[in-house]
């Protein structure tokens, strides 16, 4: 039996007056997902508990079958497994993101999407002045998403479970004064982000901007912190051996975290931008390993247009998805013989809010052992009306590869 898991990012979204008061995925042409509803069924997951803050550390991670109360410690620490970066008893990772802060207001959590190489040189320049000190290294990421590690070194970290921190995405347009890092550390990663601000404008211009003209990156915002969690193996808890394909170092982390194979795609960008049919291509070729039972499709370009507040750049996106990975990737699976095949989006991201949000999601599974209900479309309404929901996300995934549905 082959699996597949479909996660068109925070597509999850409510109606929109510029779409006639229909949500994306009720306004978008659907063909292929639609095909999944009326071959299987559709149902509702609640993939982030309401104790913590939505996101796609929790969203994914509860996907993916593992109780986010039990396992989940933070968003950079699953980053940094992504990076190779091995944290210690005591270590933390936070994550450091490049942003555009312009008169005390959060005006770009990306900084327009930084450019890499331009990333790495300003994150040489915070470590090449030992900001914090010897205990403290930054790492360059992709583009506007870095790594700041903090190594105990076998004393005491400054972070508890009590340190709050407030993600850039969540307070676009919104002043930075009512969000920064408070409790155990906090008074550090502010003065941390405070001399980042300080050694930003010092910067030659062709370093702080991305091109003439365009807004620069005037300093980077620490959020996400976290330890190492102890996950078990996804392949030791199912039986499965699976691999993720994404863009994203959030979903390559859990991945290898969980003991998957990461697969690289040429043109998988993590943006609007990226190769949709290069990811249907790898997503094919990896099924048609002997060693590979298990694949994972994640896009973020759904979850990028809402964070943007682009109503059209989202219905887009979605029919990209369905008609260049979902649509050839059934076709694959049918062709084949046994098969399950699951499209699910780890969170609702709102364009009103341009955040994450809480909420159920709609998914949508078909294939061997499951028995077709009345549902012919894929969309939030559909989902809300049936009988088939998991409050607790982390049950989807057992229900998804093993549970009969004759």
């Amino acid at each position: 039996m082959k699996y597949v898991l479909i996660i068109p990012d925070g597509v999850a979204d409510e109606p929109q007056a510029a779409l006639n008061n229909q949500t994306p995925l009720q306004a978008a042409q659907l063909p292929s997902m639609d095909e999944v509803a009326l071959r299987g069924r559709v149902g509702a997951t609640d993939n982030v508990p309401a104790s913590m803050p939505s996101g796609s550390d929790v969203g994914t991670m509860s996907l993916f079958g593992y109780d986010t109360l039990k396992y989940h410690t933070g968003r950079a620490p699953i980053e940094a497994a992504a990076q190779g970066i091995e944290l210690s008893e005591g270590d933390w990772a936070i994550r450091c993101n490049l942003v555009t802060v312009e008169q005390g207001v959060m005006k770009s959590f990306t900084a327009e999407q930084y450019p890499s190489d331009g990333a790495a040189e300003l994150i040489q320049l915070l470590q090449k002045n030992q900001c914090g000190g010897q205990e403290w290294k930054f790492h360059a990421g992709v583009s506007y998403r870095n790594l700041l590690i903090f190594r105990s070194r076998g004393g005491q970290a400054p972070f508890s479970a009590s340190t709050h921190t407030t993600p850039p995405h969540d307070i676009t347009d919104q002043a930075i004064a009512g969000f920064l890092p408070l409790g155990p550390g906090g008074e550090q990663l502010q003065e941390l982000m405070n001399v980042s601000e300080q050694l930003f404008a010092d910067a030659p211009a062709n370093v702080r901007r991305r091109r003439a003209g365009e807004s620069p990156a005037t300093q980077v915002w620490l959020w996400g912190q976290g330890s190492r969690p102890a996950l078990t193996r996804f392949e030791e808890k199912f039986n499965v051996r699976g691999a993720v394909i994404t863009a994203v170092d959030l979903l390559r982390g859990m991945g290898r975290l969980i003991g998957w194979e990461v697969i690289e795609v040429e043109g998988a960008t993590g943006y609007l931008d990226t190769d949709y049919a290069a990811k249907g291509r790898a997503a094919i070729a990896a099924l048609q390993r002997d060693d590979i039972d298990f694949v994972v499709v994640h896009v973020e370009a759904t979850d990028e247009a809402s964070h943007e507040g682009d109503t059209a750049a989202k219905v887009e996106a979605v029919e990209q998805i369905d008609s260049k990975i979902v649509g050839p990737v059934h076709e694959y699976l049918k062709e084949q013989g046994e098969y399950r095949l699951l499209v699910c989006p780890d969170h609702p991201t709102f364009l009103r809010t341009r955040t994450h949000s809480h909420g159920d999601c709609p998914f949508a599974m078909c294939g061997t052992g499951i028995t077709p209900d009345t549902a012919a479309r894929y969309d939030e309404v559909v989902a809300a009306a049936s009988d088939l929901r998991f409050a607790e996300g982390h049950n989807l995934m057992q229900a998804f590869l093993h549970a009969d549905r004759g």
